[in-house]
């Protein structure tokens, strides 16, 4: 019997649907669970080169929870390259203005900083209420 490492390769990986209900979630824990799914880290034939994740849907992003003072304390920050173009927004206000895109930065900052990881994030959906239009898809209720 040979003794040799399982390397998945790209066609030998099916991806599945998953969907994560963010309402009352703290959004670093929140985020390290779906970053995990987006990478395939929770599969067996997890392969560190090869996409092996699955499409998370999250719903109801206006309700993720911040611990401490983070809502006003941290800030998103911005930077053009220009002198005097930093912008600089609170996540409490970014919470109410653009859910999704708080979560979404969330996730993405816990992703490979490279093609891959550019690859994982567009299988994320996030949506601010509580619908979304993947129902065809059939996602799979992931318990956090």
């Amino acid at each position: 019997m040979p003794r040799q490492t399982y390397m998945a390769k790209r066609d030998d990986v099916s991806a599945s649907w998953h969907h994560v209900d963010a309402e009352g979630k703290v959004l670093g824990r929140l985020a390290t669970e779906i970053a995990t799914v987006l990478m395939g880290k929770h599969r067996p034939e997890y392969t560190p080169h090869v996409d092996c994740g699955d499409y998370v849907v999250v719903t109801n992003a206006e309700k993720v929870d911040l611990t401490g003072r983070k809502a006003e304390h941290k800030f998103r920050l911005q930077y053009s390259g220009y002198p005097g173009g930093l912008r600089a927004e609170s996540y409490a206000s970014l919470r109410d203005r653009r859910p999704d895109k708080l979560v979404e930065d969330a996730v993405r900052r816990m992703l490979p900083k490279n093609r891959l990881g550019r690859q994982m994030i567009k299988k994320l959906k996030v949506y601010r209420g509580a619908d979304h239009p993947h129902q065809a898809q059939q996602p799979a209720a992931m318990n956090l």
